[in-house]
């Protein structure tokens, strides 16, 4: 898996929709116009409801799914261990297709049995070239 390090996966496409934003909203407590209200969100300069950055940063595991990106063999479990950074770049409208492009930054063997996965998770926008989230994310795995 070493020789992997470097290599980019890209996600199949999802469409990320208003009933994904309100479904979010309700879960979290955050139910700031901006992602919401259609009326009112029309009348800022994102010209409609955008999607919480903490939804784009969510999808990850969704997305990952559809990747293969180099996971330990024979894990037992898989654990969310931290970011080091995170950083949303653009907003997303409602409606609009994204897809997660993982690039992978490490794989090392922590201890016996105890792997660590450090990869760049990237929210792409279809249509635009800028990237609406970019996040390094680590995993842990245990053989």
């Amino acid at each position: 898996m070493a020789a992997q390090v470097g290599g980019v996966w890209r996600s199949d496409w999802i469409v990320l929709d208003q009933a994904m934003i309100d479904a979010f909203a309700d879960a979290t407590g955050d139910r700031q116009f901006i992602h919401v209200d259609p009326v009112a969100a029309a009348a800022t300069p994102f010209g409609g409801t955008i999607a919480h950055g903490f939804l784009l940063l969510s999808l990850m595991p969704r997305l990952a799914a559809t990747t293969d990106l180099p996971r330990v063999t024979d894990a037992r479990m898989e654990v969310n261990y931290g970011g080091n950074r995170t950083r949303f770049l653009s907003p997303v409208r409602s409606g609009s297709r994204i897809r997660g492009r993982f690039t992978l930054l490490e794989l090392d063997e922590k201890r016996p049995g105890q792997w660590q996965r450090t990869t760049e998770y990237a929210v792409e926008v279809d249509g635009t070239d800028k990237p609406a989230l970019i996040a390094e994310w680590i995993s842990q795995f245990f053989t």
